[in-house]
């Protein structure tokens, strides 16, 4: 008995040293990922002069978030609201379409044999080390052929691709879909899409909310393929209208001359930009909490 206690004892201070030290890892980590977002809203706040003159992680002189924020939604007949919509556009049918086939084709690949299944996932797997950034070029060369540049199906169509997304969902497929359930299903008469669509896709909820977070950061953050394929500003994304307007207050645009009146419609922009984000990622985590065992109890 005291032996025991003794070993116990000893323990004790080990999993706490341990605890604490994974505790200070995880603040590190919470404070690495939250100072860029403290410095983009605290620089949101000043107009020109605070922002070349004042500390980047408090506010300057004056609270003028508001009145950035109308700046941002009103310059040029309100052409950040054009751009923001482009961006929704994109991400909403890109990652949207991107996860379904996604997740359609990872099931398909798990739990159905054929001829040359071993080499699409192959290949597949092998597609997911390819650059997008080394993709661009020549998307662009087949879409002028194909006369869809500069509209937007040169953005969405690129965007429907995911085999990082069809790895993932054959991978999680595999496990989450019983073999019994489908032959359940099928037993008692349901067809293959049937059971897909009223079985397999509730039992895959949370790997298509994994693959539709991915799709959608990637579709919204997308900035080289849409700097290709676009010339016309009423098509850009978010991202290359914002680097647009950096570019006119750095005098990067090519007049030689800076506006520094940009930096405060840049800075705003960009955390208008990540809004969506944060509130996509809020309401779809709880998807992957009550998915797990979505569809697996017969009521």
């Amino acid at each position: 008995m005291s032996s025991s206690t003794t070993t116990i004892t000893k323990r004790r201070p080990r999993r706490g040293r341990a605890s604490n030290a994974l505790t200070l890892a995880m603040a590190l980590m919470l404070g690495y990922a939250l100072l860029p977002l403290v410095w983009l809203f605290m620089a949101s706040t000043k107009d020109t002069a605070s922002l070349m003159d004042s500390f980047g992680l408090w506010f300057g002189h004056g609270f003028h978030l508001f009145g950035n924020i109308a700046d941002v939604l009103s310059y040029d007949h309100g052409i950040y609201l054009r751009w923001f919509g482009n961006t929704l556009l994109y991400a909403v049918v890109g990652a949207g379409g991107a996860a379904f086939i996604a997740t359609a084709a990872g099931y398909g690949l798990a739990k159905y044999r054929f001829r040359g299944r071993t080499a699409l996932a192959a290949t597949v797997l092998g597609a997911i080390a390819i650059p997008g950034t080394a993709l661009a070029v020549p998307t662009y060369l087949l879409f002028s052929k194909a006369g869809i540049v500069d509209t937007p199906w040169a953005v969405l169509l690129p965007s429907l691709v995911s085999p990082f997304g069809v790895y993932l969902m054959r991978v999680y497929a595999a496990e989450a879909v019983p073999d019994s359930m489908l032959e359940a299903a099928r037993i008692d008469g349901a067809g293959e899409l049937r059971t897909f669509f009223t079985v397999s896709l509730r039992l895959l909820a949370p790997g298509f909310v994994t693959v539709l977070l991915f799709a959608l950061v990637a579709t919204w953050n997308n900035y080289f393929l849409p700097l290709i394929v676009l010339s016309d500003p009423k098509w850009f994304p978010l991202t290359v209208g914002l680097n647009q307007w950096n570019a006119l207050a750095t005098g990067a645009a090519g007049s030689g001359a800076t506006t520094t009146d940009f930096y405060p419609l840049v800075v705003t922009g960009s955390l208008l930009a990540i809004v969506p984000l944060v509130v996509a990622f809020l309401f779809l985590q709880r998807y992957w909490q009550s998915g797990l065992s979505a569809g697996s109890v017969k009521e």
